[in-house]
């Protein structure tokens, strides 16, 4: 079992020990030892729900109001004017047969793709490479689109993915610890209201069991739900 740092150790003993408001949180958190980088906050749902079960999984995204913190990198499959379009839109990597080329041989210098209707029969063959880091194109997710310019702007706009994993949490990005507590609680409640929507109509009993935020080297903090 690793040692916790001194650090993370008084942060524990500062951090409150029962859930409090989000508000409340997301102020002590702002007063974690300060790192040099800028970390990742993300808030942690578990749900009630059983995602063995096709009608209960939940997956979507969500926009943040005061944004990720996080420069994503967006690249596109499309070709001519939709091509033209993703390029003007502010795309990263814009191709179609290359770019196929390129993530087969293991370039992926990308954090989220795009990709038109008529392309995903040639991504589809990436679905092994992409897959699995999460970057497969999805309709649902508005990543599979004739109207490639709104999701680049989602993307780079602060548009993140929500996904229950197999236990039925949710992990999603807040934003960083730059911002403000103000910014923080925003964001969390868009994100909340968003996971509340999403409750499948079959899961029975409490949906949201807990939720906890924590920055990417600090303790969770439970908030009241």
């Amino acid at each position: 079992m690793s040692k916790k740092s001194k650090a993370y150790r008084a942060a524990v003993e500062a951090f409150p020990q029962e859930p409090v408001s989000a508000q409340a949180a997301f102020e002590a958190l702002k007063k974690a030892p300060e790192k040099k980088f800028d970390q990742t906050v993300e808030v942690h749902f578990r749900l009630g729900i059983d995602t063995r079960q096709s009608d209960q999984q939940i997956r979507g995204m969500v926009a943040l109001p005061a944004g990720s913190g996080k420069d994503v990198r967006v690249a596109v499959f499309a070709e001519g004017d939709a091509a033209d379009k993703a390029k003007a839109a502010g795309a990263d990597i814009v191709g179609s047969d290359d770019l196929v080329k390129d993530v087969q041989a293991g370039k992926m210098d990308f954090d989220a793709v795009v990709a038109t209707p008529d392309q995903m029969a040639k991504v589809g063959r990436l679905g092994k490479v992409l897959g699995p880091r999460g970057l497969m194109p999805n309709p649902k997710l508005g990543t599979v689109t004739p109207n490639v310019e709104q999701a680049i702007k989602d993307l780079k706009g602060g548009k993140v993915e929500y996904r229950a994993d197999k236990f039925g949490i949710c992990h999603v990005i807040l934003g960083k610890m730059s911002f403000s507590a103000d910014q923080l609680l925003e964001n969390y409640n868009s994100v909340y209201d968003t996971i509340v929507r999403a409750k499948p109509a079959s899961a029975k009993g409490k949906y949201i069991k807990s939720i906890n935020v924590s920055a990417t080297m600090t303790p969770s903090i439970s908030i009241e739900c």
